[in-house]
């Protein structure tokens, strides 16, 4: 990206001419950075895109290149060095890839490249090979595979409800706070909005939904979240929940008039209550 050449000579130039610029051109023997005149000159690119391109290559390695970190440093503000950087990645001199990190964050690597060539060629990567399908049919269909997943129709709640629908809502974005791996888009949200109404509807709560939808994530991660989210609420959608009567409680003895002190007690016959009949008492 930066090249040092300790060596280095002035370049000469022609004599000075009467019109247009004129140079004094003094030699770097340190910190320096060569720009070629593809970059210097190009005649597609913004002044701001060119100098920004310039500054970036002349950074060492690992430094911050972000919108934020670079309208930081110079006055223009994020959107002019946002539509710069744009500028470059479309020409060849910049790549931006994002990349999850193992604990959930997804961050922006960015390459800068000091010939616009050097994008294109570089070397292709291998494909990745797959590992040969195990033919071995298994014992019960695993919820959590992700290879022929039918497009089974996702349930709809008999009658619509502005508050469940709410709730489910929150329900589904909320999944990337359990794993970022279940991020949602805003259409993908819509659309299964109305089938985790269905289950709120049949009684589950909704961090009983959050639950059951985010356990036992495939080992090899989720490549397609809102197709696999469709799939376990086709799939796993409880039964409704149906409240009948429960047990019939068990009715106490009436009441019944003591023979002997005349005090209430329960029995289903009349006569003595337990403490005239522990001492003998008879009826007057």
């Amino acid at each position: 990206m930066t090249e040092q050449h300790l060596s280095a000579h002035a370049r000469r130039r022609p004599a000075r001419s009467s019109l247009g610029v004129a140079h004094v051109d003094d030699s770097h023997d340190q910190e320096f950075t060569v720009v070629g005149n593809h970059l210097a000159q190009h005649a597609e690119l913004s002044l701001t895109a060119i100098g920004l391109a310039v500054h970036i290559q002349s950074l060492p390695t690992g430094s911050l290149v972000g919108i934020k970190a670079l309208a930081a440093k110079f006055p223009e503000g994020e959107a002019r060095v946002a539509s710069a950087l744009r500028e470059l990645e479309r020409h060849g001199y910049l790549s931006r890839t994002k990349e999850r990190l193992p604990s959930g964050q997804i961050v922006t690597r960015t390459t800068s490249y000091n010939k616009p060539q050097a994008r294109t060629t570089r070397a292709t990567p291998a494909p990745r090979r797959e590992p040969a399908p195990d033919l071995k049919e298994p014992e019960q269909p695993d919820p959590t595979a992700q290879t022929h997943i039918p497009a089974a129709p996702l349930p709809v709640p008999d009658t619509p409800d502005l508050p469940a629908h709410r709730t489910a809502r929150i329900v589904l974005v909320g999944l990337r706070v359990r794993d970022p791996r279940l991020h949602l888009a805003e259409h993908d949200v819509r659309r299964l909005t109305p089938a985790v109404a269905t289950w709120l509807g049949r009684g589950v709560a909704p961090d009983d939904v959050q639950r059951t939808l985010s356990a036992g994530l495939p080992p090899e991660g989720v490549r397609h979240p809102a197709r696999f989210l469709a799939h376990r609420l086709a799939a796993l959608l409880p039964p409704p929940y149906e409240s009948g009567p429960g047990p019939e409680a068990t009715r106490p003895d009436p009441l019944q008039n003591c023979a002997g002190c005349d005090r209430a007690f329960r029995s289903l016959q009349p006569g003595r209550c337990r403490d005239c009949r522990s001492v003998g008492v008879t009826a007057a």
